[in-house]
């Protein structure tokens, strides 16, 4: 299948979803075929992961909507074009996915297939309904993708490469068993915002969606905030207080009740406001329901620091420039098509393999 097939594809995928979205008096045979399976896989997720709150799994489903574009996916793939090779025998790449946000892997599933590979998927058991769908409704777009999509319930076999998404400990196990493989192996993450004092309220209500999209449980949510010498958080607090549905949320307030306990018994320091805790942390990663934050003087000095741990970061929510791929308020869990996961290119590794 050539690339311009596959991007008509893709940029049809994400019609059908913008269409579901957008009105209802839409009517064409494919949508209307798919409409009651995406409403109901919308409503039961919940049933099988208490985290994916249909809110949640419609949030993540638009924002795929609105990426997949032609002009989108033209431009994410434009620098590489010298790279695509037609007519190359395809890869097979196996793909172990994470589950901690609804289609957390839909990059993934994108980039092999458009790079014109095979996509060998292991999905996590807490999110192995939605891809599949998803991957239902390519193929039926363009059946050309059903030769080229699987998925495995058991070890994966038969690959060629090896793209790998979980936590440091499986990190190194992915390394262990695939080390020997082309790959790339993804690690813990998370991400941070740097806060110079002088935002507006509407810059702390978008910082808000940066910390509490999908319960902040994404690698690209803010888990940490830099803030100057002195800060008074009435401000921040204020910003926060639309997200206090949370608290009845079962186990986001079991988190949140769980740490609090916590630091109470062991005489921490924190700041509450009822559904989130504020505690002074040099970490990055912070429990569920609780945002670290730490004080900071000079700012070139702070930048310095956040280099030496650049590693440990997804992205920098900030409005000044003295950050590197900065993201603005409100928009870090939105990614472009070329903002990869860990700063690793993914289609320049598929399409050399």
């Amino acid at each position: 299948m050539k690339l311009e097939k596959r991007i008509e594809a893709f940029a049809n995928l994400g019609k059908l979803l913008r269409d579901y979205f957008i009105s209802s008096e839409i009517n064409y045979p494919l949508l209307e075929k798919w409409k009651p399976e995406i409403e109901k896989i919308i409503v039961s997720q919940k049933i099988y992961n208490q985290w994916f709150t249909a809110e949640n799994v419609t949030l993540a489903l638009k924002s795929w909507s609105k990426l997949l574009n032609v002009n989108n996916i033209n431009n994410w793939l434009d620098p590489y074009k010298e790279l695509f090779i037609e007519n190359k025998k395809a890869v097979n790449v196996g793909v172990i996915l994470a589950g901690n946000i609804p289609l957390v892997g839909m990059h993934d599933f994108v980039s092999v297939l458009i790079s014109g590979n095979n996509f060998i998927g292991k999905l996590s058991s807490k999110d192995d309904q939605l891809l599949k769908l998803i991957s239902s409704i390519l193929c039926d777009i363009e059946p050309n993708f059903s030769s080229s999509i699987s998925f495995s319930e058991n070890q994966l076999t038969n690959f060629d490469a090896i793209i790998a998404t979980g936590s440091n400990n499986s990190a190194r196990y992915f390394e262990y068993y695939f080390g020997k493989y082309p790959c790339i192996i993804r690690k813990n993450r998370n991400s941070i915002a740097v806060l110079s004092g002088d935002e507006s309220k509407e810059d702390l209500v978008n910082l808000s969606d940066d910390i509490f999209q999908y319960f902040g449980m994404g690698c690209r949510n803010v888990s940490k905030i830099y803030v100057p010498e002195n800060y008074n958080f009435d401000d921040f607090f204020l910003a926060m207080d639309h997200w206090n549905y949370l608290y009845q949320h079962n186990k986001y307030a079991n988190n949140y009740d769980y740490h609090k306990s916590v630091y109470q018994m062991n005489r921490i320091e924190f700041f509450d406001n009822g559904f989130m805790l504020l505690k002074n942390d040099r970490q990055i990663y912070s429990p569920l329901s609780v945002i670290f934050y730490e004080y900071y003087s000079v700012i070139t000095k702070l930048a310095a620091e956040i280099n030496e741990n650049i590693n440990e970061i997804q992205c920098i929510v900030a409005k000044n420039n003295n950050f590197e791929n900065t993201v603005s308020f409100g928009k870090s869990q939105s990614p472009n098509l070329w903002n990869y996961a860990d700063n690793v290119d993914t289609m320049k590794f598929l399409l050399k393999l």
